[in-house]
């Protein structure tokens, strides 16, 4: 139903008002307002949302007038009824947005053979695609120890790159001509400073963002940054043109290109609005989006959360969201934040506490007089981090903070006057000041700011928080203990070993608790500038007290957007971080997704030689073992600051309140304490540099595109044409014998486990998306088309291919699979008893005509939400997953691809149903299923029990008779 059409055609016509101002056009909306119901204004402002969206939308068949009396009664129906939500535009970023967009032109393919129209497949709502996951660090620059010192014959004479070439002067490789090779990287922007001989031996860095102050040279951008991109463009060629293809051949979407921004700086600096305008109506901006950083929009006000890619395809292609209407937890915020105290630190506190308060699954929203004490990127901070203690949103509602927000970056004055009027209209504008507006909250938690202290987090889960001035503890206590989530199990004796190595010449030690990474990353930190600049100025402090860091250290600063990169140049700290080591290496997800360049070889061996437990420090959200680097088994996220901090140290093992971080040139110890810049002075920055201005360069910049980009040729055509060479992208074959008719659902006959797992299996163990090892079945695969292990790429880049992806799947080292009882990408064939790779067995099985099952414990599927975890298992032959319990993303993946999730009933699990897992299984469903219905599994030992399958509703009840969420899609769309 179109909503312009005439009020009676509307099932609630009746609450159409108009938005009217001298200072701007008429506006028309909906207005909840006019049900003169008394329940809408003690709904929590999330679930207001929600239902202005079902009133909107309703249409009697998608979404119905019971939905919307359900979500208005949400109070009695909270957690009980199921209800459909339109969002206003999907979110992709790159490495789930290339398999959808592969998806859709398959579907084109396959409907074009049925004789339907292939354009009649357009994602029928707004959908963005941000290209930001393909970067790696091919090349990353280590801390410059002193200072160039060119000659006379170094002026105009060609010069070698660090790889050996030739960089004439003017070049765009980001050189400057004078370079000496003691500079590692050339002059960039800054890091190139005139010492003649006979001058002080003092530093002095001066902050001259166009121009290498030597030899006024004129430089665009850093050398490792221009190489990465380079690098980035060759490599995924193939996936860009595929990219620019689907920019031109389907209506309503829109393509971001590579090297401008991530996919969460985009969406909080260009795509959000707050209020959307179309079809003739003004109404709340929402969005579903397929990367786990799509909370972070809550912070403005905005509803947002993460599906799964097979999800946001269904969205696309016009089908609502099905939700269990949320319980809504209000986590009130009270007391005053502690001056040292950071974002991530109230992020990682706000974390532990409901996390420990077992909010999984519920929406939470902020209240209370401490919310106004967080500035708008704080709020989107908080918000990011809510897929770690498993809720679904965290929202801040619109108030006068977030106002003031929009007036330094997305809005106009009229479209402020607008934005704000509207919300006040429908009461979705927060004002603190007034009692009468609270909503009444599922359950309500209370958090003191003021019991915050700063904490890093780790060593191998994100919910493990330790205090900084526990750090050196920890860590030691770490060591002692057994093998698990917070052990390494180093024996005493070994706990001292000191290992020495060489590297450029130099001779250094690695002991337990080296930091031999140390990145400051896109994730969750750079949308808040206080941090950032907080970094910069504690790396300035501690280069003006002569401190250094390491050079063997793998050092490197991947900003979110080009404007992080403004804001530290032009408040002068950027020079200060390279002086460190923390170059700008390029703009996108690298070092938190796993694509950090290998570490010196030298320092390899060392950890190796020494069994050491070696350690990274990243201030990302993510750092689950290995996903750094194999050899590296520590991993801890931490603030900006903090990370420049420990990588000065040169060790985890330090007590920072009571150690010294190094010694300056004088012999005197210099203490964390002397360099951490006060809250006053980053506020002061913050509030000088962080400007309209930058806001507006950087719109023009994504407006624009990137050069490669604008030139890269593209087929002119309604179907992709196919290059059955591609190793990037490939037609998938999820729409073989697609016909109009649906089978009845079957049941799972003599099936045989093809894994048997433990808890906490995440999608990083189902579906890698870091580098392919080189003895891994996708690296048989790509070897077979003559590819060399260096074109490789990862297994994020190739998501696109199907036969690359069910190959890596279950393709991780960490893999813990109880049927061969040790670590690693393998597993048994139990016919014949050999041990195989999982690919190579489940290819097996299938040849045999063998189903398979997986057998899990609790939390199967957490972590990022990766619609191949779904994919690769449904290619393998999977047809059911039995486990304790799931994540909620990858349940609804499963669902979507017709792989049934089923749960062992409570207080059951393989161990208890004493299961060896070598069983074959028959799992009884009937034609007539239902949500949450009861089915039996029996065993081939006689044994029988009851598992629940986790259909929640109709939809996916339908979605798994039809075969998963595409050909259900695609049938729709036969005649």
């Amino acid at each position: 139903m179109a909503l312009g059409s005439p009020q009676h055609e509307h099932p609630f016509g009746h609450l159409i008002d108009t938005l009217r101002s001298e200072q701007y056009e008429e506006r028309r909306y909906f207005n909840p307002q006019k049900l003169s119901d008394v329940r809408y204004e003690k709904l929590p402002f999330c679930v207001r949302v929600l239902l202005e969206s079902a009133i909107r939308k309703c249409d009697g068949f998608y979404i119905k007038t019971d939905d919307v009396s359900s979500i208005l009664d949400w109070q009695t129906q909270q957690n009980q009824s199921e209800v459909a939500f339109s969002p206003a535009r999907v979110l992709l970023q790159d490495f789930t947005g290339i398999p959808a967009m592969v998806d859709l032109a398959a579907m084109r393919d396959a409907l074009a053979k049925q004789g339907v129209d292939p354009n009649l497949v357009n994602p029928r709502c707004p959908t963005d695609l941000i290209v930001d996951h393909s970067l790696q660090i091919d090349y990353s620059k280590c801390a410059i120890q002193s200072p160039p010192t060119p000659t006379d014959e170094s002026h105009g004479a060609a010069v070698k790159s660090p790889a050996g070439r030739p960089s004439p002067r003017g070049s765009s490789s980001g050189h400057c001509s004078g370079q000496r090779p003691s500079h590692r990287g050339g002059c960039s922007k800054a890091s190139c400073s005139d010492a003649p001989s006979g001058r002080s031996a003092a530093v002095q860095i001066e902050n001259t963002p166009l121009l290498c102050p030597f030899h006024l040279q004129p430089v665009s951008e850093p050398e490792t940054m221009v190489r990465n991109q380079e690098m980035e463009l060759s490599r995924n060629k193939e996936r860009l043109e595929f990219f620019k293809w689907c920019s031109k051949a389907f209506k309503n979407i829109n393509v971001v290109p590579p090297d401008i921004n991530t996919v969460h700086q985009v969406n909080l600096e260009y795509l959000c609005q707050v209020v959307q305008e179309g079809e003739g109506f003004i109404y709340p901006d929402s969005v579903v989006g397929t990367d786990s950083h799509t909370t972070m929009i809550n912070g403005l006000g905005i509803l947002g959360w993460g599906v799964g890619g097979i999800e946001s395809e269904a969205v696309m292609l016009g089908q609502p969201v099905s939700l269990t209407l949320p319980q809504v937890v209000g986590c009130k915020l009270v007391g005053t934040i502690n001056p040292l105290a950071t974002s991530i630190d109230i992020v990682l506190g706000i974390t532990k506490h409901l996390r420990q308060a077992g909010i999984g699954g519920k929406f939470v929203e902020f209240f209370g007089p401490g919310v106004q004490q967080l500035s708008a990127p704080d709020r989107t901070t908080i918000a990011n981090m809510c897929p770690e203690y498993n809720a679904t949103v965290s929202f801040f509602p619109v108030d006068d903070i977030t106002l003031q927000h929009f007036k330094h970056t997305i809005c106009s004055e009229e479209k402020l006057l607008v934005l704000e009027d509207y919300l006040k209209a429908i009461k979705l504008f927060r004002s603190y000041g007034d009692q009468s507006e609270e909503p009444q909250y599922s359950e309500v938690i209370e958090m003191n700011l003021s019991s915050i202290v700063p904490h890093v987090s780790g060593p191998k889960r994100p919910q493990d928080r330790v205090a900084v001035t526990c750090m050196k503890e920890d860590f030691i206590n770490c060591l002692n203990e057994k093998v698990g989530f917070k052990g390494f199990h180093i024996s005493k004796e070994k706990q001292a070993t000191q290992v020495p190595f060489l590297h450029e010449g130099a001779e250094y030690n690695l002991a337990h608790g080296s930091v031999v990474i140390a990145a400051v990353i896109s994730c969750t930190n750079n949308c808040n500038p206080s941090v950032m600049l907080a970094a910069g100025l504690l790396a300035k402090k501690a280069v003006e007290a002569g401190l250094t860091v390491k050079p063997y250290i793998r050092t490197s600063l991947v900003p979110g957007s080009g404007t992080v990169t403004h804001y530290l140049n032009t408040s002068g700290v950027l020079p200060y971080l390279r002086k460190l080591g923390f170059e700008v290496v390029g703009y996108g997800c690298a070092t938190c997704v796993g694509n950090t360049a290998p570490l010196p070889e030298s320092v390899v061996d060392a950890i190796k030689q020494g069994d050491l437990v070696a350690c990274g420090v990243l201030s990302g959200n993510r750092h689950l073992e290995g996903r750094l680097c194999d050899c590296v088994r520590a991993n801890y996220l931490a603030s900006p600051p903090l990370v420049v901090a420990y990588a000065i140290a040169g060790t985890v093992s330090i007590n920072l309140e009571t150690e010294p971080l190094g010694m300056n040139s004088e012999g005197k110890d210099v203490y964390l304490r002397d360099i951490w810049p006060s809250k006053e002075e980053v506020n002061h920055t913050e509030e000088n540099i962080v400007i309209a201005s930058m806001f507006k360069e950087l719109r023009s910049r994504m407006e624009k595109g990137s050069m490669f980009w604008n030139r890269l040729d593209s087929a002119e055509s309604a179907l992709f044409p196919w290059d059955p060479k591609s190793t990037y992208i490939r037609c998938p074959s999820f729409f073989g014998k697609l016909s109009k008719e649906v089978c009845t659902p079957q049941s799972v006959e003599g099936a045989y486990p093809l894994l048997f797992l433990g808890d906490k299996v995440t999608t990083d163990h189902i579906s890698p998306a870091g580098s392919i090892a080189r003895v891994s079945a996708a690296a048989k695969y790509l070897q077979s088309k003559r590819l060399t292990p260096r074109e490789f790429n990862s297994y994020g880049a190739r998501r696109g291919n199907d036969a690359v992806m069910t190959r890596g799947t279950f393709a991780s080292i960490k893999l813990q699979n109880r049927l061969i009882g040790k670590t690693g990408p393998k597993t048994l064939h139990i016919p014949s008893g050999q041990t195989l790779d999982v690919f190579e067995a489940a290819e097996r099985y299938q040849r045999d005509g063998v189903p398979l099952i997986i057998l899990a414990g609790k939390e199967y599927g957490s972590g990022s939400s990766r619609d191949w975890a779904a994919k690769g298992p449904y290619l393998m032959g999977v047809r059911a997953v039995i486990a304790e319990s799931f994540e909620k993303i990858h349940r609804n993946h499963l669902v979507g691809m017709g792989i049934a999730p089923l749960q062992f009933l409570p207080g059951q699990n393989a161990d208890s149903l004493e299961l060896c897992g070598k069983e074959r299984f028959t799992i009884n469903i009937p034609q007539e299923l239902t949500p949450r219905q009861q089915l039996t599994v029996q065993a081939s030992t006689g044994k029988s029990f009851s598992v629940t399958a986790l259909f929640e509703n109709d939809m996916d009840v339908a979605f798994f008779r039809h075969g998963g969420i595409l050909k259900y899609v695609a049938r729709s769309l036969l005649p």
